[in-house]
């Protein structure tokens, strides 16, 4: 007799691995701590430090579970965002919020549409419930929203996954091209906005849209400008009957007691925000510096990150990549051609851009040769 789990067919398909490797994990391999963490779009600058003393004021306090409605960070995003607390839902990263959106909406066979390259846990989640993928190349380095909603229609797609700016290339669409094509949004189909970018863009790459729209689903985080990674606070904004029907599925207590005091604290910095935008932005000039000093070519951002194009193909690229893993240097690459003609260059502070600038001459001969 064989004993274990029945597991489902579906579960039995798929492969037992995740979206990423993460540097803890090369760190074991290599048997070696990184000199330089400017890999996973972490921001390093780290979070307000009302935001550190709330969390450490609550630390005590652990013991509690955390509140399953995040009242009071539902409360104070929809202050800051003009709408009410039914079109806020918090969860545990936009990750999370992604996967519930998933298991919300999709079932086996059901179409889901993004592009080539694009954030691959949210295809990991539509994979876990039996979505089937349906992905369309970039276009000029950024994410083609007319082909994406184009492909929505052709096959009937119940999902449209569209980062801006977009994550790995850094690029973006002007809000009002992303305005102009919303009444391309086909029938029955979701447009999911990721936007976990979007305080480090320009005025303007917010698009106007309507908090009642049912057709859009706005995706933010803490994890980014506010530097909150660790403690996995997401959100997602749109129309209260959506927004209310996470309820049907989500961990109630999913959410961290300590994590929601820092959200709620980080919210109420601007200031602190401000000066990591600043930060970030001199940041991304210090990367642009170096890579064309090296010969390459920066792709301009508005993310915490910069794509820098190798000059060559994704084997090139790859090289140098490993190059800068061997020496310290954490740094990681877009997955599909012709993005993967780049690698990735996380934001870092002076001392991990200036052992980048020492770095990477190195890793370019060694790739070289």
């Amino acid at each position: 007799m064989t004993h274990g789990p029945r597991l489902t067919r579906l579960a039995q398909s798929l492969p037992a691995t995740v979206p990423f490797v993460g540097p803890e994990a090369q760190e074991r391999t290599r048997g070696a701590a990184f000199a330089a963490r400017i890999g996973a779009n972490e921001n390093v600058f780290g979070p307000s430090p009302k935001a550190i003393k709330a969390m450490q004021r609550t630390a005590s306090e652990i013991w509690m579970y955390g509140d399953p409605e995040s009242h009071d960070l539902r409360a104070a995003l929809a202050r800051h965002h003009g709408v009410t607390p039914e079109n806020i839902m918090v969860g545990e990263g936009i990750d999370g919020l992604l996967g519930y959106l998933a298991r919300l909406t999709i079932e086996s066979g059901d179409r889901v549409i993004t592009s080539d390259g694009a954030y691959p846990t949210f295809n990991y989640h539509v994979a876990g419930f039996g979505g089937e993928l349906v992905k369309l190349p970039y276009r000029d380095d950024r994410e083609d929203l007319p082909a994406l909603l184009e492909k929505a229609a052709e096959t009937q797609a119940k999902l449209v996954y569209f980062a801006n700016p977009d994550n790995p290339m850094g690029t973006w669409t002007d809000g009002a091209e992303i305005e102009a094509a919303l009444d391309s949004i086909p029938e029955g189909t979701l447009l999911i906005l990721d936007e976990a970018y979007v305080e480090f863009a320009p005025a303007g790459i917010a698009p106007r849209i309507d908090i009642d729209d049912p057709r859009v689903v706005r995706m933010r985080t803490f994890s980014k400008a506010y530097g909150m990674a660790g403690a996995r606070v997401g959100y997602a904004m749109g129309a209260a009957p959506l927004i209310n029907s996470f309820n049907k599925i989500r961990n109630h207590f999913g959410m961290n007691r300590t994590a929601q005091a820092g959200a709620l604290a980080a919210l109420d910095d601007p200031q602190y925000l401000a000066q990591t935008i600043a930060d970030v932005a001199h940041a991304r000039d210090e990367i642009t510096r170096i890579a064309t000093a090296n010969g390459l070519t920066a792709l301009p951002s508005a993310t915490n990150f910069v794509a820098v194009d190798c000059g060559a193909d994704g084997a090139f690229a790859k090289s140098v990549l490993d190059q800068l893993v061997a020496r310290g240097i954490f740094v990681r690459m877009p997955f599909a051609a012709p993005g993967n003609r780049c690698i990735r260059i996380s934001c870092g502070r002076p001392a991990d851009l200036a052992l980048l600038e020492e770095t990477l001459p190195k890793a370019l001969a060694a790739a070289r040769g």
